[in-house]
């Protein structure tokens, strides 16, 4: 997935405003280096080296140009938004950082992370899907109060929270740059951990693409004859009908068919993959109350 279709909907100054418009700013300041410390609800796990060192020799060059967004605690100052800037200033020996200071709660903190990660440093997808799912744990929030608040559909959110489900090794290669996203949710096709990892180690070792991995991910599936794609019966012969099971494919992301009969009774099929899909559809056609219930 390139940069630009992993940006948000909505512009990262929009989206930090919605977040921090009830906790007005303090004058900027000048906080010594050492009284300051990093976010701990920092979605990211690893920085990047280079991008740090260039992100140093301009502020060397430019200066600082924008002061990093801090909170008080006690003591000290965590930061709020702008820690490759305070990682930037650190190698450049700076004593002292120009902040703004915010009264945040937990959950601004990492909302507000989340928001600038995404936003400006293409965040990986496994952080991303990390941080939603902190906001979920932590915040009690649902997976569509985590999209309001990154700019995100709850679809979106709900697919980065599968990756989670795979083997620690997988999402390595995930976070790390070699696998993409888009291979990773093809291989979640598979039906167990050993074979995921498998096939991840394959598709890289292979160079196959998305459509590829797809493939032998569902060639590597028992029982690939019965699959939900290959016995799904014939389209509905009436037109009215027909809509209909196009609009609900769009809704619901498979295939549905509409079996009417005369009388006016019928029924509908709704085929699923797995029971990830299954849960899917379940708080797609429920709600997410009722799929939270059934996980228990």
């Amino acid at each position: 997935m390139s940069s630009d279709d992993r940006r948000l909907g909505k512009g990262l100054a929009a989206l930090l405003s919605e977040n921090l418009d009830e906790t007005p700013a303090a004058p900027e300041a000048s906080v010594a280096l050492e009284r300051i410390r990093p976010n701990p609800f920092q979605p990211r796990a690893e920085f990047d080296e280079d991008a740090l060192g260039e992100l140093a020799d301009s502020i060397r060059e430019n200066g600082l140009l924008q002061p990093i967004v801090v909170r008080p605690v006690g003591e000290v100052f965590q930061i709020v938004a702008g820690e490759r800037r305070f990682r930037a200033i650190e190698r450049l020996g700076w004593d002292e950082a120009p902040v703004i200071t915010r009264g945040l709660t937990d959950e601004q903190m990492l909302v507000v992370a989340l928001v600038e990660n995404l936003q400006r440093e293409n965040l990986s997808a496994i952080d991303e899907a990390r941080g939603y799912r902190q906001l979920i744990d932590a915040f009690g929030l649902t997976q569509e109060d985590v999209g309001r608040h990154v700019g995100r559909d709850r679809s979106t959110v709900s697919n980065a929270l599968r990756l989670l489900t795979l083997p620690v090794a997988v999402q390595r290669l995930v976070a790390g740059g070699t696998l993409s996203a888009g291979h990773a949710r093809a291989i979640l096709r598979a039906p167990d951990p050993g074979l995921q990892l498998e096939l991840a180690e394959a598709a890289v070792a292979g160079r196959w693409s998305v459509r590829e991995t797809e493939q032998k991910a569902r060639a590597a599936t028992p029982g690939k004859e019965a699959s939900p794609r290959s016995v799904a019966p014939s389209r509905a012969t009436d037109p009215v009908a027909r809509r209909a099971e196009l609009a609900l494919e769009r809704s619901l992301g498979t295939h549905v068919r509409i079996r009417a009969r005369s009388s006016g009774s019928g029924e509908f099929v709704i085929p699923f993959r797995d029971h990830d899909d299954f849960m899917r559809l379940v708080e797609l056609i429920a709600g997410e109350a009722v799929a939270a219930e059934l996980r228990g």
